[in-house]
């Protein structure tokens, strides 16, 4: 559906769901879980994007998958980003999760790390543009749900070939595309190539999400003036900041640079982050995999590799608590 409207903050629509704002968690494995998209989702991301699924792990009916698609009703809407490079398994699997709450399905073709990539998935598709097309194709055909698909500008500077996917993907029926501005052989380093979100925004009726450096409002706005992208996903600036998301929010709504969290909040989202994640995952994993989290949260402070040493060895709650309350006052 084209835009009607000229605001930098608006409504999105992907297929049949109708999203609040365009200011989207983006998928990151090991951070997006259900935990920390509560979090996002109560700071006013429009989307929270779920870590990637194996189609294969689905298949084989993985335990440790059915814990990484547990789905909170606090947190809708929901997009399950599912990987895998067998059209006919993607089918299969997709459809054998349709039931479960998200609202959206999404198609890894940008994860950059070698095990995914050398099986011939995530970025590995970019290279190979009828597959791609032909894994869309079948799982548009197998659900109801609208399909996205998330791609990177290339698999490297000599393939640069992101217009060329996108196309494919909206030819093979999908219902958005979210554009992350690097290669995979860049993977996170140097900048995120703009211009190539603008050229697939030019070649594509359907919506496209940018993706790739966007730190705060003022850079939001600047990527959606420069590229025309309908929505931007935000990555690893969420981090131990998922108040990034009010006040990207706040700024393309009306302008506003919102204050940045004083300690207290900051203090106050890491528990209750902690307390979240002992719900859902217990307490020795719980606390473990905190230790990341705090460290983010912690990121410029003073003392900080001081703080990380005493976070990297919480083994408890209690322990957890001690820390926070003492470093963040």
């Amino acid at each position: 559906m084209p835009r009607t409207d000229t605001s930098a903050y608006h409504h999105l629509q992907i297929g049949d769901v109708d999203l609040a704002g365009n200011v989207i968690l983006a998928p990151m494995a090991g951070v997006t879980d259900l935990p920390f998209r509560l979090l996002c989702a109560r700071m006013g991301s429009a989307l929270q994007c779920m870590e990637m699924v194996s189609a294969k792990a689905i298949h084989f009916n993985n335990k440790n998958t059915e814990a990484l698609m547990e789905i909170h009703p606090d947190e809708q809407p929901v997009s399950l980003q599912l990987f895998g490079s067998e059209p006919e398994l993607m089918a299969e699997s997709a459809k054998r999760i349709e039931d479960r709450p998200f609202a959206i399905l999404d198609i890894n073709m940008g994860c950059p790390v070698p095990k995914v990539v050398n099986n011939g998935e995530g970025s590995a598709l970019m290279k190979d543009p009828v597959l791609a097309g032909r894994i869309v194709e079948a799982v548009v055909k197998a659900i109801d749900k609208p399909v996205t698909v998330k791609i990177r500008k290339g698999f490297d500077d000599d393939h640069v070939n992101a217009v060329e996917i996108a196309r494919v993907a909206q030819e093979s029926g999908a219902s958005a595309v979210t554009v992350h501005g690097r290669t995979r052989e860049q993977y996170y380093s140097g900048n995120a190539d703009w211009n190539i979100i603008a050229a697939v925004k030019d070649a594509v009726r359907i919506p496209v999400i940018g993706n790739g450096d966007v730190t705060d409002g003022t850079i939001a706005k600047k990527m959606i003036e420069q590229t025309g992208c309908d929505g931007v996903a935000i990555g690893r600036a969420c981090r131990g900041n998922p108040f990034i998301f009010r006040e990207i929010k706040r700024y393309l709504e009306d302008g506003t640079i919102t204050a940045r969290p004083d300690m207290k909040e900051i203090r106050e989202t890491i528990l209750t982050h902690a307390s979240l994640q002992l719900k859902y995952k217990g307490e020795f994993i719980g606390v473990r995999e905190m230790r990341k989290h705090v460290s983010w949260y912690s990121a410029g402070m003073p003392g900080g590799a001081r703080l990380r040493g005493r976070v990297n060895a919480m083994e408890n709650m209690a322990d957890l608590e001690k820390v926070v309350r003492e470093a963040f006052v």
